[in-house]
C-alpha cells in the first residue's frame, strides 16, 4: 500500500510542478512549488483510494 501511495505521490507532484510551465512560468518558481504540493496531496489521495479499490493493505 505504501509503495502505491508513494508512486502516485511522485507522479502527482511531478505533474503539479509542471503545470505552471504551461502558462509560461518558470519550472523553479513559487507557483511550481505550490502546484507540486497540491499535486502531491492529490497523488496521496488517489493512491490511497486506488489501494482501497484493489484491496491492498
Amino acid at each position: 500500500m505504501k509503495t502505491l501511495i508513494f508512486i502516485f505521490m511522485f507522479i502527482g507532484s511531478s505533474a503539479g510542478s509542471y503545470v505552471p510551465v504551461l502558462w509560461g512560468a518558470d519550472l523553479f518558481s513559487m507557483s511550481s512549488v505550490f502546484w507540486g504540493a497540491v499535486g502531491g496531496f492529490v497523488g496521496i489521495w488517489a493512491g490511497w483510494k486506488m489501494a482501497q479499490i484493489l484491496g491492498i493493505e
